[in-house]
């Protein structure tokens, strides 16, 4: 029987994306089932598996773990990635906290109408470079060091880099005001594990696409239009 964790998800981003960021930060290998038809879905749901009828899940050291956040807390503090104290640990909180605000206006991007892209296109960009950015500018700015949190690589870390990738995917210059960040994504992206990740082949998904939209709406039974922010 395989040790690796075991995701179930889609084949695609949503929120399952994080979880693949920190077990590769981690240098953990994975294995993943994707989620293609109803019957796979209601199969979990009627074996118990979903807690609370939803997904992601993680199956890892013997649970079946959901809830993104938990799941996350669980892999950071497992390998290491959770800070050295509490007051460290606090920081990481704010700091994901924060990210996971930003990556909420990108989630459900996909299945907004082309018009409703547009608008939420424009305000994912206002909110990153007003709002988001300029706090992670002035952390890296003000304390001089590599990380974020206690000059240690943490799950802080690899979500704001992983919440830049993807609003660089809305409008590639967006950093051209934060030189702190600049660098900051360069440091963070050359580190081995994350490098990996970041190579063509790796488990990171792709921008998520019409078919990874059709998939959920129908595995997830989502029959109405999703509205912009």
């Amino acid at each position: 029987m395989s040790t690796k964790p075991k995701l179930y998800y889609f084949d695609g981003r949503g929120k399952m994306e994080s979880i693949r960021w920190l077990l590769a930060a981690a240098g953990v290998e994975f294995e993943e089932e994707f989620l293609e038809t109803r019957d796979q879905y209601e199969k979990l749901l009627q074996g118990g598996s979903l807690l609370f009828q939803q997904v992601p899940m993680v199956e890892m050291d013997g649970m079946k773990m959901v809830q993104t956040r938990a799941i996350l807390s669980y892999i950071a503090a497992k390998y290491n990635l959770y800070g050295k104290d509490l007051k460290e640990r606090a920081l990481i909180d704010m700091y994901v906290g924060g990210t996971e605000d930003l990556m909420g206006f990108i989630l459900m991007f996909p299945f907004l109408s082309a018009e409703d892209k547009e608008k939420q296109r424009a305000l994912i960009v206002q909110k990153a470079t007003s709002r988001y950015f300029p706090v992670y500018e002035k952390v890296l700015k003000d304390h001089g060091q590599d990380f974020l949190v206690g000059n240690s690589f943490s799950w802080a870390d690899v979500h704001l880099l992983e919440a830049i990738l993807m609003v660089e995917e809305k409008k590639s210059d967006v950093l051209s005001g934060f030189p702190q960040l600049q660098a900051f994504k360069a440091r963070i992206s050359s580190i081995p594990a994350i490098k990996k990740f970041l190579e063509p082949g790796s488990q990171r998904k792709p921008v998520p696409d019409d078919k990874y939209v059709e998939t959920v709406r129908r595995v997830l039974r989502m029959y109405y239009d999703v509205k912009a922010n």
